[in-house]
């Protein structure tokens, strides 16, 4: 394997992307560079389940090739950019684990729409990034693979379900990467791992059929090292007629007018699963309001009242795909225990439970959005505690371990601990609007910790806007 090039590692995801459109460098040596920082880094991280070196060396010798027959003005937006796809998402060719040991992993017999609009735009695919058993929860530990480690401090989880992409991102394995979120998956790994994560509005980027999503919560979004980063991943995910005039990241350096921001700590967790926020995330939340404050935004408290029924009925429309999920019965005692415990609970439920609760969160998006509309900008901490330990959250195992595997909790103890965690990210799903989890501060110890930033519909260009104004400050 040919060395990673410090020059190469400096370089932010667009200034990449510039110096492989104009041939400064060739996607040869950046798909190299990349490979050769997943080889040495993730042994220790576990980012990647499936690292597939020989067909990205093939496809950037071809990304040459094409590069030296067209104008530089005629190459695709992401022309010899390497990334990595969960392993929720379809690769033609790639097996699909989906994060767990019940399935057969047979290889994708075509691209999910993510990935085919993303190499449409040129991108090398470097391989599969770790996700818990069918991305369902906070954390991106399974039965497949070592679990994704963070790289601020590898005893620790990456966050879920898009763990193992922001473990690659931020440890310099790959420049950007997509991530999914249907209850945080984006902004919870973002927020542990110090990226900038932003999960668009509702059908803002295609992401084709999915049977399971009956309340369509999930939406594909970037994870980057900064805001211009995502901007630019952002512009290949939205359709070009969807844009703002000139694409995202022709416009992220732009300012937004002074806006009105409200601050809260409300959480329709609150009711069933009572949480405390930690000092560091309440720390990260009053920097977030001085920079905002700073930048010229006014900023105040929002009171928000959810409705306490919210909790049965999310985790009812969040669960009904795994009971669908077609998992030989011989099988099924290799699911983890939340899976399996959700999975009979799916099960069990009628038909007419999950159209109930499908109903009533179509209300509460009414009523959530109705709340927010006195805000331009709703403003909370990313997570409500540090990132926590590997195996904190199932009850088995030790951080210190290189790969825990043992599941000593419960399935309810381990759901309330990822809602205690995570408790502001699924409502925004459910309401459909775009969301950015930007970092802002790092505790005594070096881990980073960051504020969600909640916007109205269509405002994914000021959330990015935002966010880079974070940045500069």
């Amino acid at each position: 394997m040919v060395d990673s090039d410090p020059g190469i590692a400096q370089l932010g995801a667009v200034e990449l992307r510039h110096a492989l459109a104009s041939g400064e460098l060739s996607a040869r040596e950046v798909t190299a560079h990349f490979l050769s920082v997943i080889e040495t880094r993730n042994k220790q991280l576990g980012a990647f389940i499936t690292v597939t070196a020989g067909q990205a060396m093939e496809d950037a010798k071809a990304a040459d090739a094409f590069h030296a027959n067209r104008a530089r003005n005629n190459l695709p937006l992401l022309h010899g950019m390497p990334v990595a796809f969960k392993d929720l998402t379809d690769v033609a060719g790639v097996p699909t684990t989906h994060g767990s040991a019940a399935l057969e992993h047979k290889p994708a017999p075509e691209d999910s729409a993510v990935a085919a609009a993303l190499k449409a735009h040129g991108v090398i695919s470097l391989g599969k990034t770790q996700v818990p058993e069918f991305g369902l929860t906070a954390y991106s530990e399974n039965r497949v693979a070592p679990p994704s480690r963070n790289p601020h401090s590898p005893s620790r989880s990456s966050g879920g379900s898009s763990g193992g992409s922001a473990a690659a991102v931020a440890a310099g394995m790959v420049p950007f990467a997509p991530g999914s979120d249907g209850g945080g998956s984006i902004r919870i790994p973002a927020g542990a791992c110090g990226l900038v994560g932003l999960k668009p509005g509702r059908g803002v980027v295609p992401s084709g059929a999915s049977a399971g999503d009956a309340a369509k919560l999930v939406v594909a979004g970037p994870l980057a090292r900064s805001a211009a980063d995502a901007a630019l991943l952002l512009d290949a995910l939205v359709p070009v007629e969807d844009k703002p005039d000139g694409g995202y990241l022709a416009n992220v350096g732009r300012p937004p007018s002074p806006l009105r921001v409200g601050v809260s700590l409300d959480s329709p967790w609150a009711g069933v699963y009572p949480f405390a926020v930690e000092q560091e995330a309440l720390d990260a939340l009053a920097r977030g309001v001085e920079l905002l404050e700073f930048a010229g935004h006014r900023v105040g408290e929002a009171d928000i009242r959810y409705d306490n029924r919210y909790p049965a009925a999310f985790t009812a429309a969040w669960t009904a795909g795994v009971g669908s999920a077609r998992i030989a019965p011989q099988r099924e005692a290799l699911l983890t225990p939340l899976t399996r415990t959700f999975r009979r609970r799916a099960q069990q439920r009628s038909a007419a439970k999950v159209n109930e609760a499908l109903a009533f969160l179509r209300q509460f998006e009414h009523d959530t959005v109705a709340q927010y509309a006195p805000w331009d900008v709703i403003l909370m901490p990313t997570l409500a505690q540090t990132p926590r330990p590997i195996g904190w959250f199932t009850g088995g195992g030790h951080s210190d371990e290189p790969w825990p595997t043992a599941w000593a909790g419960d399935a309810d103890d381990d759901y309330r601990r990822q809602c205690e965690f995570a408790p502001w990210s699924s409502m925004v799903n459910v309401c459909g609007l775009p969301a950015i989890s930007v970092p802002v501060f790092v505790t005594e110890s070096g881990l980073p910790m960051g504020i969600q930033l909640i916007g109205r519909a269509g405002s994914e260009l000021q959330l990015l806007q935002l966010a880079a104004v974070l940045e500069a400050s």
